[in-house]
């Protein structure tokens, strides 16, 4: 990036907060609230409703991603990477599709991926005004959360009842509105096409968040029910001609989590406490997994896909990280939340949020002094612990008043944690043991000998003699194991002697507590003091803003468009001579073989078109959780698929800066060439096009 581009970035909440029009194509909309009248001022087009419906009814939510369709017979279109886990999990050591890819030329031969779930989200609730009703006079913030949660989770039971879909509480504004979204379920999805992970993620770690690109990266699924191909109320129809520069896209997709509606204040806590733990937790565990690697071919294929995932997380967090240590830029924001504040405190009208800003500022002190416990005190390293934990927790649970369990036992959500208890899911004992081992030596180290989760923990013993018995000596690997003691409730646990069921009654009381403190002192402060100070910005404003990313589904729009950086301009589109070029120029052996070409794309060079465009950048306001999400045209046809963006929108977490942000996108076109002349998989490259 170049010097003095990101002080020139003007963050969301200042532009909110001067009560000015948001400026060029920022915004994770939601799609109850899409800014018609700013698109069609800029564009000279909107889209209608009609328009909007079928997109969000294409779309399906993958775990920590987005997907679409895009055929007739429920073809599912994702990244390579977020479809990753669920290719390695249908893996084996003789058949590595991760490495190697996967085709399935029948439908007999589409590999169904067990316990992955698919969402389609149909229906959309406002409750605000009811969850608000539901708190009693003079209630403190504790109170006030728990009546609003116990009123919201009643709502989505009822709704749940009604309609037999699946529902979910949804909190925009930072507790400024309250939703219950409904989705369509699909819970039987099979694997269909697979590139190799060298041409997904060619450049390797070199390239993550940079542009230009030339990442082939997807992949290809298939919803069934009632054991034949889906047909979805909507899919995507596949470009007739492709984009070229300028062209407006529209993104429809699920951004994980974005902060800038957030306090100074929690932004101080993100910046000096929680990302620079976060960095040092993932270096770490990293670490483990290339010791473990190292070992050999079947160490690296068990572990590749979680250091590719924690790899890149690492790398958006110090980008998110670079954000809030931009002097100029927190200057601004906390500029912008004195204006605001300066408003509450003139009007008798808002008085409700005038204590609301300290408040947080308190809050966040109290989480800094415990964040060290809250950090440390879990299940890391272990997933039998994190299977037991959960066993041990469910019966207790389960015996009390819906409104009064922990979230994820909330029936909502209970039949979901029952059928992921019995999914079977590959299981290397030698890397359960590292990862425990040094997950429980992190502990040690970081909150001392004498704490009450290490005494519980390790016993007096070393944290390897404790790991290694633990693993060795459970049975919660065998999902029969993890069945057998979820339906014999309680008195099951109780004469249960697997020694990860031992340890996890030790935890479950330390943990509880934790959880309460964390619940009472910090999160009720924080979602009822943030609750008011949307309602005044709302009240201040009016809702011409989005809310901050929360997983949710939402539209993003914006032009093919290159950028300043380096000196120069970055081109709008990469093509197939780029990625032959680019595998010419750095040899095989560079950096580990980051850019070197598998065989089928060395062996069919002759025969692919090498002007057809590969990835392109476009000005549109996307965050991690976009990944896999369908690139539309106006037409509506699928012309490409979000897969990154570049390094210099990692602030964005923080504040959107138009000059440099740049979302990175597969192109439609190279999926069809690859598909056609590479992989000699017609007959899906038809079915894609509609043919």
């Amino acid at each position: 990036m170049k010097p003095g581009l990101r002080s020139l970035a003007l963050p969301f909440l200042a532009i909110a907060l001067a009560g000015s029009s948001l400026r060029a194509d920022e915004g994770m909309w939601t799609f109850d609230n899409v800014p018609a009248k700013k698109m069609l001022a800029k564009y000279g087009f909107a889209p209608d409703q009609k328009w909007l419906d079928h997109l969000r009814l294409s779309v399906v939510r993958f775990p920590g991603g987005t997907g679409s369709f895009v055929s007739k017979d429920g073809l599912v279109l994702t990244n390579h990477h977020v479809g990753r886990g669920s290719i390695q999990q249908v893996s084996d050591k003789d058949h590595d599709f991760v490495k190697n890819g996967f085709y399935a030329a029948t439908r007999e031969q589409e590999v169904k991926v067990p316990g992955l779930i698919l969402y389609t989200l149909t229906d959309l609730l406002n409750v605000t005004d009811r969850v608000n009703a539901s708190v009693k006079k003079g209630a403190t913030d504790k109170e006030a959360l728990k009546d609003r949660d116990a009123e919201h989770g009643r709502i989505v039971d009822e709704l749940q009842k009604k309609t037999g879909l699946h529902c979910e509480q949804v909190n925009l504004y930072q507790g400024g509105e309250y939703w219950v979204y409904s989705f369509k379920k699909h819970d039987d999805v099979r694997l269909v096409f697979a590139p190799e992970e060298q041409i997904a993620f060619f450049g390797g770690d070199p390239d993550n968040f940079t542009f230009p690109r030339h990442d082939i990266d997807f992949s290809i699924f298939r919803v069934y029910e009632n054991g034949k191909p889906y047909t979805p109320p909507a899919h995507l129809q596949w470009t007739s001609g492709g984009l070229k520069a300028g062209d407006l896209t529209f993104v429809a997709g699920h951004p994980g989590s974005t902060a800038r509606l957030q306090t100074h204040a929690q932004m101080l806590f993100a910046r000096d406490t929680s990302s620079p733990t976060q960095l040092k937790g993932l270096a770490r565990r990293i670490k483990v997994l290339e010791e473990y690697a190292a070992k050999g071919p079947e160490n690296a294929r068990q572990v590749n896909t979680q250091i590719f995932g924690l790899q890149n997380s690492q790398k958006a967090i110090i980008g998110y990280w670079s954000g809030l240590k931009d002097k100029e830029a927190m200057v601004r924001i906390e500029k912008a939340e004195k204006e605001l504040r300066a408003k509450v405190d003139a009007s008798s009208d808002l008085a409700y949020a005038k204590e609301a800003w300290a408040k947080i500022e308190a809050a966040e002190a109290v989480q800094k002094a415990m964040y060290k416990d809250l950090t440390y005190v879990n299940t890391r390293g272990s997933s039998l612990l994190g299977s037991a934990l959960t066993l041990v927790r469910m019966p207790v649970e389960a015996a009390k008043p819906d409104d009064k369990r922990l979230p994820e036992f909330k029936d909502a959500r209970l039949a979901a944690v029952k059928m992921q208890m019995g999914v079977k899911r590959p299981y290397f004992q030698e890397l359960e043991i590292a990862q425990f081992t040094d997950g429980l030596k992190e502990a040690e180290e970081q909150l001392g000998a004498n704490h009450p989760f290490v005494k519980a923990m390790l016993g007096g013993k070393s944290p390897e003699a404790v790991a290694k018995a633990a693993v060795e000596g459970s049975t919660l690997s065998d999902p029969a194991a993890r069945k057998m003691l979820m339906e014999g409730g309680q008195k099951a646990i109780d004469a249960s002697t697997d020694p990860m069921v031992l340890l996890a009654k030790k935890l479950d009381p330390i943990g509880r507590q934790l959880r309460r403190d964390q619940d009472e002192k910090v999160n009720a402060v924080l979602e009822e003091q943030g609750g008011r100070i949307a309602r005044a910005r709302f009240a201040t404003y009016g809702k011409e803003s989005y809310p901050d990313a929360t997983f949710t589904l939402r539209l993003t729009y914006g032009d093919v468009r290159s950028y300043g950086a380096n000196g120069t301009l970055m081109q709008p589109f990469t093509t197939l001579a780029g990625l032959y070029d680019r595998a010419w120029g750095w040899g095989p052996t560079a950096e580990r073989g980051a850019w070197a070409l598998p065989p089928k794309w060395v062996e069919h060079q002759k025969d692919v078109d090498m002007s057809t465009p590969l990835d392109f950048v476009h000005a549109l306001d996307i965050i991690g959780g976009n990944s896999g999400s369908p690139v539309v045209d106006k037409k509506g046809e699928l012309v490409g698929l979000i897969f990154d963006g570049n390094i210099e929108s990692l602030p964005g977490r923080y504040f959107y800066d138009e000059k440099v942000n740049r979302a990175v996108s597969v192109d439609a076109r190279v999926i069809q060439e690859a598909l056609k002349k590479v992989y000699g998989a017609g007959t899906l490259a038809d079915e894609l096009a509609g043919k």
